[in-house]
């Protein structure tokens, strides 16, 4: 694959070096911590002319830097499931995401609030590709994505590992994200850019929550939908003592699957 981009290259190039197999620099390209990094690390280098570097990859924004990377590596969904309590992630499960832009800035929000993983379906959906990881800035460095072969399959082996489901939706009778008290460990389901979340996932979900709007009746694009609600998941989650939490909320599960 090939990593374009300064922050793309800079941050994989901090995180994960060895996954990189070469760097193509524009011949003026003239920007010392990026230098420093792949001469620390000893990485093959080759200079360029700005139309040569243009050839290899069609694209807007190469800001005179590239890298031949490894493919991507996806994170085992039970991986992400099977961490110890306190390090357990909030799950973005994302239903038929197929814009690689917003799945590029879902990652790169994921990697920006922390304690994020990110779950895509393997099929009708935009898998990882050079453009998503270059919308990411290198946000794939910092939040695991896994891939599956049933969304749904993999939310409800979720709910049976102990994680709490909440679906965004379009719904004025879903509670207002501002208001709901979020249970933890959490899985949050975004859904399609036009479809929104598909029947076999919504009827998995725990609770249904929508963002209150004053203006136009409209709805906000998924990746920003994506940034609200993990900017409340997250100030919640600051504001529980992990072990009261979780503690309450496994009861609080294990009383609801009893009845």
């Amino acid at each position: 694959m090939l990593l374009y981009g300064k922050n793309s290259v800079f941050e994989r190039l901090k995180t994960n070096p060895k996954t990189i197999r070469k760097i193509l620099l524009q011949d003026n390209f003239n920007v010392p911590r990026i230098e420093k990094l792949i001469k620390t690390n000893n990485i093959p280098v080759e200079r360029l002319s700005s139309s040569q570097l243009a050839n290899l990859k069609h694209a807007k924004d190469l800001q005179g830097i590239m890298a031949r990377v490894d493919r991507f590596g996806y994170i085992p969904f039970d991986d992400l499931l099977n961490k110890p309590k306190n390090e357990q992630l909030t799950l973005i499960f994302l239903d038929r995401i197929n814009d690689p832009h917003n799945l590029g800035v879902i990652i790169r929000t994921a990697a920006c609030f922390g304690g994020f993983g990110v779950i895509i379906p393997k099929f009708e959906a935009c898998e990882v590709n050079e453009t998503v990881l270059h919308v990411a800035s290198g946000g794939e460095n910092y939040a695991p994505v896994s891939i599956v072969a049933n969304l749904s399959n993999a939310v409800i082996k979720a709910k049976k590992s102990g994680y709490w489901i909440v679906g965004a939706v379009v719904s004025e009778e879903a509670g207002d994200i501002g208001k709901v008290s979020l249970p933890f460990p959490l899985g949050l389901v975004l859904g399609s850019e036009g479809g929104g979340i598909r029947y076999g996932l919504e009827k998995h979900l725990d609770i249904k929550a929508h963002i209150p709007m004053q203006g136009a009746r409209l709805s906000f694009n998924v990746n920003m939908a994506c940034a609200i609600f993990c900017h409340e998941i997250c100030k919640q989650k600051t504001h529980l003592h992990p072990r009261d939490a979780s503690g309450e909320n496994e009861a609080n599960k294990n009383e609801e699957q009893g009845k």
